[in-house]
């Protein structure tokens, strides 16, 4: 790569360094090897056990397909979406390699750079330090380009129809400042502060390239990847994400989830398109409603997760039982027109909002293979939804992810701004 450079035992040099020492950083302490010790490893292109046998493992960076979406759903979530600052495409696509650089250490248990010490002292330390002897905690980052980017650097005509500008759906009051974003930055990890050092690190390496539009921090995934594993709950206390695609359904997240080459442009293939949207939940309303009528509102009991009539978590619904505006039942595939979304949702709370009320909700991620079939006909659907009366859409953003970095000779986005395939 012709932004870095790399030591005898492989570690990457920053090119700033190497200018200010003049000599490419020959001789000097080498990064910090894997924290913690030896990194699991599996093989380029697998995901760890979907079982999640080792929470302390890495989930490999390489592949088709970028990790972060089929991946086993990791406890931890730091979203960040950027902006762009420079309007030089080099200096953006050194970004980019500088970013799948940084990247391709961080969710392997390597420090970034030449680590956080051991350096020259009279140089910042390449990595922030934070995440020094901490495993790599199943780190995945999955990167994002906002509609706003192919305004940029002559790229209009290579942003894809389906990276559409999301409608206005009744009931939003979106913040523009938790909104949209050229670039986005999705990590995953089973440490909170392995996520928070790798969106750190990212941001820092940005510096005077992109900037950081706003971010979020989500706890206690709502939804899960793995069907065997047990269905993780949202603030309301209600299973979520029970008819979620599963990370190893192949048919289904070809038909739903990634983008075949037949729906363009090529630099998309294999990628997916990403929903992002900051739910606040008014929970002090939700806390004194009664248990039938919140059973009503989901169309599910509350203990099991049965389906209304049925008396298991996974039985097949009979949507006519339910309330006609009951949520499980207007999201159905039955009620969209077979729409399908693989659903990556984490809770949040983010203290008071001035009033004694908890600033609290559903950081909702989804992925898809075209928003147009995906989200929007589902979300349109929900209009009607009874548990409308206790959420508030506040946050919104759409990304066209790209497929995988397959080696160590590629890096993100390389296909959009080379015009590969």
């Amino acid at each position: 790569m012709a932004e870095t450079g790399t030591d005898s035992n492989g570690h990457t040099a920053s090119p700033s360094r190497r200018a200010l020492i003049g000599w490419g950083g020959a001789g000097l302490a080498l990064g910090a090897a894997a924290a913690g010790g030896a990194v699991a490893m599996a093989r380029v292109g697998d995901d760890v056990d979907p079982a999640g046998a080792d929470t302390g493992a890495a989930v490999p960076f390489h592949g088709a397909h970028q990790a972060g979406i089929t991946t086993a759903v990791q406890d931890r979530l730091h979203f960040a979406a950027f902006d762009v600052t420079t309007g030089d495409r080099d200096a953006f696509v050194r970004l980019l390699k500088d970013w799948t650089a940084a990247a391709r250490k961080m969710t392997a248990g390597h420090a970034v750079g030449e680590g956080a010490y051991g350096g020259l002292a009279e140089a910042p330390p390449d990595d922030t330090g934070e995440a020094l002897g901490l495993k790599p905690s199943r780190l995945t980052l999955t990167i994002g380009f906002g509609p706003s980017l192919f305004e940029k650097f002559g790229l209009r005509d290579r942003r894809p129809e389906a990276l559409v500008d999301l409608p206005r759906f009744p009931g939003d009051n979106l913040d523009k400042h938790r909104s949209g974003g050229d670039l986005c930055v999705q990590a995953c990890a089973d440490d909170p502060q392995v996520a928070v050092h790798a969106i750190r690190n990212l941001a820092r390496i940005g510096f005077g390239r992109a900037v950081v539009r706003w971010s979020q921090l989500g706890f206690g995934k709502t939804s899960s990847t793995t069907p065997e594993a047990q269905t993780p709950r949202n603030l309301m206390g209600f299973k979520d994400g029970t008819r979620n695609i599963a990370g190893t359904d192949t048919r289904t997240l070809d038909k739903h989830v990634w983008v075949p080459s037949s729906d363009g442009p090529a630099w998309m293939t294999g990628g997916s398109y990403l929903v992002a949207r900051r739910i606040r939940m008014h929970i002090e309303t939700w806390d004194r409603t009664s248990l039938q009528e919140q059973e009503d509102v989901f169309g599910r009991d509350k203990g099991e997760g049965a389906p209304v009539g049925k008396a298991k978590e996974r039985d097949e619904p009979f949507l006519k039982a339910m309330k006609p505006d009951a949520h499980v039942r207007l999201a159905h595939p039955d009620s969209t027109g077979g729409a399908r979304i693989l659903r990556r949702g984490y809770s949040f709370t983010d203290g008071t909002d001035g009033l004694g009320r908890l600033d609290a909700g559903l950081f909702f991620l989804a992925y898809q293979r075209d928003p147009r079939t995906g989200f929007i006909p589902i979300q349109r659907n929900l209009a009607g939804d009874k548990l409308n009366e206790y959420i508030q859409h506040v946050g919104s953003a759409l990304f066209a992810i790209p497929p995988g970095v397959r080696d160590t000779g590629d890096w993100w986005g390389r296909a959009l701004f080379s015009g590969e395939a």
